[in-house]
C-alpha cells in the first residue's frame, strides 16, 4: 500500500468568482444557517469520521469561508488566516467516494437553498460549479 499523495490533473480549479449578489441577497446569517444545515447532513453521512467531534465549531469555521466566497467580508481570512484549503485538508485521506459523499450532502442542502436561505436561484449553477471544482481539488488519494 502506498501513502503517495494524489494530485488532481489540471491544478486548482479555475472558476469565475461568484457574484457578490449572493451575499447581498442571503446575508451572513443565512449563509451561516445554510452551512450549519450542511454540517448536519455531514454528521449523518458516511464521511462523518473525517470531521472533529465538535461539528458546530467546524460549521462556524466553514461558514466564515463561505461568507467571503459568496461576496461578504473576508471572515475566514480575518479569523484564521489564508485558507490554503488543500493543505488544510491534506491530513484526511479524501478519495473520489468521499468527495461524492460530501457533494451529495451539499446538494441535499442546496435543494432547499432558495426557500430556506434566500439563495438567488440564478447563481446556483455557478455555486454548484465552484463546489464541483473545489471538491475535486481536495481529493488527495486515488
Amino acid at each position: 500500500m502506498t501513502n503517495e499523495i494524489y494530485v488532481p490533473a489540471g491544478g486548482p480549479p479555475r472558476v469565475p468568482p461568484l457574484s457578490p449578489e449572493i451575499y447581498g441577497r442571503m446575508g451572513e446569517a443565512n449563509i451561516f444557517l445554510m452551512i450549519a444545515d450542511f454540517y448536519n447532513e455531514l454528521e449523518q453521512s458516511a464521511i462523518r469520521d473525517m470531521f472533529p467531534d465538535d461539528m458546530a465549531a467546524s460549521a462556524e469555521k466553514s461558514a466564515a469561508f463561505f461568507v467571503g466566497l459568496l461576496g461578504g467580508p473576508p471572515l475566514y481570512h480575518t479569523r484564521y488566516g489564508n485558507p490554503m484549503m488543500r493543505a488544510r485538508h491534506m491530513p484526511f485521506p479524501i478519495d473520489e467516494a468521499a468527495r461524492q459523499e460530501w457533494l451529495a450532502c451539499f446538494n441535499r442542502t442546496l435543494e432547499r437553498a432558495v426557500a430556506h436561505y434566500d439563495f438567488p436561484t440564478e447563481h446556483l449553477p455557478a455555486f454548484r460549479a465552484f463546489l464541483e471544482g473545489f471538491s475535486g481539488w481536495m481529493v488527495n488519494k486515488k
